[in-house]
């Protein structure tokens, strides 16, 4: 579980995988090979992007402002479009965008680009709306969503007054055919997510998601004892409708990035932890790389996001520090 650290003159502000190599897509351009050497990435987008997805195909990159308004698509050095957001409290919760394949194969942008709580799924390339239609959303600040493996479904992680942090799914071959569905709560029931205020959340599989929850307290438990409950971490099953792992976490707050490995995720909070999703157990921790104390996906104040990057093959995780990066070999 050895750790290898990169000292940077410039930290980055986004990071992804590519091979074995790490790349920075903004704040000036960087890829750095498996020895710490350095190199001008290919091309790159500077201020005031300070943010990146990748599509799991690789083929799309979006950057955008974590709190601003403004995104662009890239295929390669080809700027594809523009993206935008409303700005209705844009500069106090997290840009809602995610990019993937759907089932069928069309590789989609998932964002809000007019009202804060409409969610559209467009074509990657060509901007074509595929929810276009009649309308009528729920008060819900969508926020950090992300496609399920095989596209079929849809995780936000957002919030609503008073403010409290929620989550739902929804099902993207059902939106496509009824764009009205992606209004209303989804395919998870709003009673299971509202007893712990949820602040992160990531999906193990086509089928398993996982949800954890901080400190405060919606339902009481013998309100709603079918809840995620507060410090818990949750596996729940879209196909079967329920929980299959409720876990106690009582030392360690989740933070809003979740990285999943298997029936593993790492957490990010204070420093990086690799827990189990089946019993909430910290399997490991690195105290000493240290990374942004964020909680949710919301507040007032901007308190940027830790940047970390998972390699797809689950062994190393790069998570940025002060004055460098430290990869991590993971157990």
């Amino acid at each position: 579980m050895g750790v290898q650290f990169i000292p940077l003159k410039y930290v980055p502000n986004s990071l992804l995988w590519q091979g074995d190599d790490l790349v920075s897509w903004t704040g000036g351009g960087r890829r750095w090979e498996p020895d710490g050497t350095q190199r001008e990435a290919e091309f790159y987008w500077s201020f005031p992007f300070d943010a990146v997805r990748a599509s799991a195909s690789g083929a799309y990159i979006a950057v955008y402002q974590e709190r601003g308004t403004k995104g662009a698509v890239l295929e390669g050095k080809r700027v594809v479009r523009e993206l935008n957001r409303s700005f209705s409290h844009a500069t106090s919760f997290d840009y809602p965008l995610a990019l993937g394949r759907l089932g069928d194969g069309r590789e989609v942008v998932v964002h809000c680009p007019e009202e804060y709580n409409l969610l559209q799924i467009e074509d990657a390339g060509s901007g074509e709306r595929l929810t276009a239609g009649e309308r009528e959303p729920v008060d819900v600040f969508h926020s950090r969503l992300s496609l399920s493996p095989d596209g079929r479904h849809l995780l936000s992680i957002g919030w609503a007054w008073q403010p409290f942090g929620t989550a739902q799914v929804f099902d993207t071959a059902l939106a496509l055919s009824d764009p009205a569905t992606l209004d209303g709560e989804g395919v998870l029931p709003g009673s299971m997510v509202m007893g712990g205020e949820v602040a992160a959340g990531c999906w193990l599989d086509a089928d398993r998601l996982v949800l954890a929850t901080g400190s405060e307290e919606w339902y009481e438990p013998e309100e709603e004892p079918d809840a995620l409950a507060t410090r818990h971490l949750g596996v729940w099953s879209v196909s079967e409708r329920r929980w299959l792992h409720r876990s106690a976490v009582p030392d360690a707050e989740p933070g809003v990035l979740l990285l999943p490995r298997g029936d593993q995720v790492v957490t990010l909070h204070g420093h990086p932890r690799l827990l189990d999703v089946v019993t909430g157990r910290v399997l490991a921790q690195w105290p000493d790389v240290a990374v942004t104390a964020k909680s949710l996906c919301y507040g007032n104040k901007n308190n940027p996001t830790p940047v970390a990057a998972l390699h797809p093959d689950g062994s190393r995780l790069a998570v940025v520090q002060a004055e460098g990066i430290a990869v991590i070999t993971l157990p």
